[in-house]
């Protein structure tokens, strides 16, 4: 079995990785597939220090919502012509100095911090296998007491994203 801690920091590594990708390429499309990398893998941070609720709001917020609204928006305002829209970088001499800085001063408080006496991980206690997770209790809410508002909520947000696809279309659906 591979311990937490290994799983920590391979997707800790995706994270650095994906993130630098994203910043450092010019490709606006590759940026956000990038974006959708590093968010999936903060998502997998949360689950191994046992944040369900985080993890599951992470995907569902972010991965779900706000990524996908930026993939419609990228797709619809891309042009055939405009298949390589690139975004140019303004002073990357100073940039690279302000995220080197940023990361001397994590590596810094990382190092410095007691990061293996989180409780994921470290050795992994039977009682974390047999308690119900953070969300229990919050489904069971979802599903009895909010279940109206919760629809009430998604079918809103369908009528604005039909809508918007309605408006970005313009005089094309008749």
């Amino acid at each position: 079995m591979i311990p937490v801690s290994v799983i920590f920091y391979v997707f800790a590594t995706l994270v650095a990785g994906s993130g630098l990708f994203m910043v450092l390429t010019k490709n606006v499309l590759y940026a956000a597939f990038s974006l959708l990398i590093c968010l999936l893998s903060l998502a997998a941070i949360y689950v191994c220090l046992f944040a369900d609720f985080a993890a599951i709001a992470q995907i569902m917020i972010y991965v779900g919502g706000v990524l996908v609204l930026i993939l419609f928006g990228l797709m619809l305002s891309l042009k055939s012509s405009d298949a390589a829209q690139t975004s140019p970088s303004r002073n990357p001499i100073k940039s690279f100095l302000l995220a080197a800085s940023v990361l001397v001063g994590l590596l810094f408080l990382i190092f410095n911090s007691n990061i293996t006496a989180l409780p994921g991980l470290g050795n992994i206690q039977p009682q974390f296998l047999t308690q119900k997770t953070s969300i229990y209790h919050l489904g069971i809410e979802f599903i009895t007491t909010f279940a109206l508002p919760f629809e009430l909520a998604s079918l809103l947000l369908l009528a604005a994203l039909v809508g918007a696809a309605y408006i970005s279309a313009g005089s094309k659906i008749k």
